[in-house]
């Protein structure tokens, strides 16, 4: 299974796959916000953030598949931003389902300096005035939060399984005990 994973990897259609899924959840994100009027509140742009971390993670190995620095680097993004979203989804859903004042997200974002996602693209990274325990939305019984969890863990396995098989051959090694 490793070998998959390994060659996996080195092909550009499963990092096209990855930002095609990424680009596909950021497109409803901004589909719930300006289609739906769903006001996104801080958590939500964080998570959205750790989202595209994976998208810029799978532009860079969709890039660089075949090289091997550029490769560990998207994967190692890919995973930071997979386990960042997760726990910033499970911190998400403990607002909603422990609301007390002492337990609420911030106010605003905060960017760094450098960085001020919500100055330059506030369409897409400026948080509305919704407090982070509300739930705005539901399918099948589960909230955004709780899709969020069940998205970012499966990013997260993945990008296990293929930092674990990149210590593998892309090949393995036929061995006969008779020749």
């Amino acid at each position: 299974m490793l070998y998959y994973f390994k060659n996996l990897s080195l092909s550009r259609g499963a990092w096209f796959l990855l930002m095609l899924s990424s680009i596909i959840l950021e497109g409803v994100a901004l589909y719930f916000q300006h289609g739906m009027g769903l006001v996104p509140c801080v958590m939500c742009i964080y998570e959205r953030v750790a989202l595209f971390g994976i998208l810029f993670a799978a532009i860079l190995g969709f890039m660089g598949n075949r090289y091997a620095i550029l490769r560990w680097f998207a994967i190692l993004i890919w995973l930071g931003s997979a386990f960042k979203g997760f726990s910033l989804s499970l911190k998400h859903h403990d607002y909603q389902v422990n609301p007390s004042p002492w337990n609420q997200c911030e106010f605003k974002v905060d960017f760094p300096q450098t960085l001020p996602l919500d100055k330059w693209l506030p369409d897409v990274f400026a948080p509305g005035p919704v407090n982070c325990s509300e739930s705005q939305w539901e399918m099948l019984g589960l909230s955004m939060a709780q899709w969020l969890i069940f998205t970012f863990a499966i990013y997260l396995i993945f990008a296990i399984i293929v930092l674990i098989s990149q210590f593998k051959r892309s090949t393995p090694k036929n061995r006969l005990m008779f020749r």
